[in-house]
């Protein structure tokens, strides 16, 4: 019998935007999200044009004070270093979504397109999407301007060695070396007969890199003390 009731099938209400009168659904304000774009915008305030510093040796970008981030275009790193650099203005606001707009590579700008919300009138929620250009500027970080002023300005070097036959392994370690950028830190990289140096301005940069290897690979490690305090 239940399946014979008659049910009264649900409707949305619907009211008249109070500004240009267009059916709608209500909200708190009472007006369409036409209109209430025209009489507020969220994104005011807001920059939309950012300076940022950029190495060109090793591809890194400052973030104030003092720390280089190692970032390649279009990464989830460098996406991050960029909503970071708003992040005063993404105070007044909430982050919905952030994406990267295609730039040409060498155009030294970065584009990166925000979606926020922001309670208006009457506690309603709009959202907004808005875009910022961040121009790049280069300036070499602390360790290639050191290393430019002195190329044999190092204080600990890795030499990555192996000595058999075949170099399968080797290869193997190389992509693994690229693929989590544990090299980012190295000032110097030098191709050897047998391998590869790599040369640190930090001794902490070094252990940390030779860490890595020992995770990804079975190593011996021998370390060597120079006479000038290199590592």
């Amino acid at each position: 019998m239940a399946s014979d009731m008659f049910v009264v099938p649900q409707t949305r209400g619907t009211v008249l935007c109070c500004k240009c009168g267009i059916s709608m659904a209500p909200n708190p304000a009472n007006m369409c999200v036409t209109c209430l774009r025209s009489e507020v915008d969220i994104t005011e305030g807001l920059r939309k044009h950012v300076t940022i510093m950029h190495c060109p040796d090793c591809d890194s970008y400052l973030q104030p004070p003092r720390t280089w981030i190692k970032a390649q275009l279009e990464s989830k790193e460098l996406l991050t270093f960029c909503v970071k650099r708003l992040e005063t203005d993404l105070k007044k606001v909430r982050l919905v979504n952030a994406e990267f707009i295609w730039t040409e590579p060498h155009s030294k700008r970065i584009k990166v397109k925000l979606k926020v919300q922001k309670e208006v009138l009457n506690g309603a929620i709009l959202e907004q999407s808005y875009v910022v250009e961040y121009v790049q500027q280069d300036n070499m970080c602390d360790s290639c301007t050191r290393f430019q002023a002195n190329p044999d300005q190092w204080v600990a070097s890795v030499q990555l060695r192996q000595r058999v036959s075949h170099r399968r392994t080797f290869f193997y370690l190389e992509q693994l070396i690229l693929k989590h950028d544990a090299a980012a830190h190295a000032i110097k990289i030098k191709q050897m007969d047998q391998g590869i140096d790599f040369f640190f301005a930090n001794r902490s940069h070094a252990v940390k890199f030779v860490e890595f290897l020992g995770k990804v690979a079975p190593t011996k490690r021998f370390d060597l003390f120079a006479s000038k305090g290199g590592y």
